[in-house]
């Protein structure tokens, strides 16, 4: 799958990963072949991998304080999530963090909760073909995976 692909079926998420736009986006790529379903998965992980860097995992919640009023940190999986809302809001907001991280900054708010964009690849292929896909893809997405992007915690 091409990345123009790619980015053509994040733009029917409409900028945000909600439960019901994904499920949409699951059944427009289950009609689709299974390499296609495989490339779509494998350039979603790749997005979320090239995120994956300090310079944004560090940045605070956007719209919360600790009890005494310091900036509250992202989780992991709240790091990830917020990953997954930028790619969601789509081609432009994602190429556009890359170049002020402020941009980034927005999405880390509770308001964004980009999780259902993670099922996607794995609804679409049981769609497809009934089973269940124990998938693994190029790029691993998790938190801290990209060395590259936490210079920190290369060994």
């Amino acid at each position: 799958m091409t990345w123009a692909d790619f980015w053509a079926l994040i733009d029917t998420l409409n900028g945000e990963a909600t439960q019901a736009s994904c499920q949409r986006l699951a059944e427009e790529l289950s009609r689709r072949s299974i390499p296609d379903i495989i490339g779509f998965a494998e350039r979603h992980a790749e997005a979320l991998h090239r995120l994956d860097q300090e310079k944004f995992g560090t940045i605070p919640v956007a719209d919360l304080t600790g009890r005494d009023g310091t900036p509250f940190p992202q989780s992991a999986d709240h790091f990830l999530y917020t990953r997954c809302a930028v790619v969601a809001a789509g081609q432009a907001v994602w190429e556009g963090v890359f170049f002020s991280v402020d941009k980034f900054a927005p999405y880390t708010s509770t308001e964004y909760d980009g999780e259902w964009l993670l099922y996607v690849p794995d609804q679409a292929y049981e769609l497809a073909t009934g089973e269940e896909w124990g998938r693994s893809t190029r790029y691993c997405f998790e938190t801290f995976s990209n060395k590259d992007g936490w210079p920190l915690l290369r060994n």
